[in-house]
């Protein structure tokens, strides 16, 4: 895929023969043949059904535009998330759903001596267990959300964390009711959050943001606070 894009990037057609892929990736013949084939049954790769010629799939370009499209969210949304980070004094992070996986865009750490630190921890399949995951799934539509636990299942992090399907349905009602969603430890002990979603002009949530803080920080007037700004 790497030489079919560079052959794109330097203003050629784009195709390539299976020769010169195997020239250029200095693979034999059979195993080259046999990789393309793969990418093909995935939409990586496409081929002309005259000469043969291969060329990059439909695949590629979407995830393309996938990327361009994050970094665009991630660039507009910065100076709303300092502005944040600058109000609540805690964590904040930008995120969005990219299949199954909550991947974070941007974040930025609170500037007080006692805060979290997820530095270390993998977010992938947490969706379900924080609020900047619940604030995107709560917009889904149903079929989509069974899919997605049907694929992942609902992880127990901790005592707190929802693992029963009808209550987590029930959670993500509350959550488009209010706007917003809570974590109280459901995903770190000692650790609460509150997101919501970000949508565009026609009302598409795009990714979601949120504040994270210690558990000790998060009292009624704090956590208000942090409610209003988010």
């Amino acid at each position: 895929m790497e030489v079919l894009s560079k052959a794109q990037s330097e203003g050629k057609v784009g195709e390539m023969q299976l020769g010169e892929i195997a020239i250029a990736t200095d693979l034999n013949i059979s195993t080259c043949h046999h990789i393309l084939l793969t990418l093909m049954n995935r939409g990586y790769v496409a081929q002309h059904s005259r000469g043969r010629a291969y060329f990059l799939g439909t695949k590629i370009h979407e995830l393309s535009s996938n990327r361009a499209r994050q970094f665009s969210l991630a660039e507009s949304a910065m100076p709303e998330l300092r502005q944040l980070n600058m109000v609540t004094v805690e964590n904040v992070h930008l995120a969005v759903l990219q299949g199954n996986d909550l991947v974070i865009l941007a974040q930025l750490d609170s500037p007080q001596v006692v805060r979290v630190n997820l530095g270390s921890i993998n977010l992938t399949n947490s969706a379900h267990a924080t609020a900047i995951g619940k604030s995107i799934l709560a917009w889904l539509p149903d079929i989509e959300i069974e899919r997605i636990f049907n694929q992942i299942g609902l992880r127990r992090y901790t005592p707190a964390t929802i693992v029963d399907f009808g209550e987590f349905k029930e959670n993500l009602r509350l959550v488009r009711r209010f706007g917003y969603a809570i974590d109280h430890e459901e995903f770190v002990v000692g650790v609460a959050s509150l997101g919501t979603a970000i949508r565009d002009q026609a009302g598409t949530v795009l990714g979601s943001v949120s504040c994270t803080l210690p558990e000790s920080r998060a009292d009624t007037e704090h956590f208000d606070v942090v409610k209003k700004a988010v």
